[in-house]
């Protein structure tokens, strides 16, 4: 390891939660107002995401009044308070760029179940046979 990644590893947050492409987070931003700092929270769909170490970037998407804002967020920032993952989505892209030109409904980004425990979900269902016995 060389002098370089020994100080980009010394720049990196701790803790930083695990989040993917597609996931909601709510990004707890500090915003400095004359002498005055405050906390502002921006939630949004993540889109993307880019770097390595603490140039760690990430892109977050939402409509606000109709209109879609993007603001990217480096990971490892003082600026950046807290990161929460409001929900898991399910993507099959790395960048989701393609949500820019969705409206509505169809701007969304299906939610990830997650079945812990090594259960499958068919084992939560009811059989077949316990249908017809209650119907009966």
């Amino acid at each position: 390891m060389n002098q370089l990644e020994r100080i980009q590893r010394s720049l990196t947050k701790k803790s930083v939660p695990h989040f993917e492409i597609g996931d909601t987070v709510r990004v707890h931003v500090k915003v400095v107002e004359g002498e005055k700092e405050r906390i502002q929270v921006y939630e949004g769909t993540v889109i993307a995401r880019k770097g390595s170490l603490n140039t760690e970037m990430f892109t977050v998407r939402k409509l606000s009044y109709g209109v879609g804002v993007e603001r990217i967020f480096p990971v490892h920032s003082p600026i950046v308070a807290k990161i929460d993952v409001v929900r898991q989505g399910k993507v099959r892209r790395a960048k989701l760029y393609y949500l820019r030109g969705k409206k509505g409904k169809f701007a969304k980004v299906e939610e990830r179940e997650f079945v812990g425990g090594g259960e499958s979900k068919t084992s939560t269902q009811p059989a077949a046979s316990e249908e017809a016995t209650v119907t009966a």
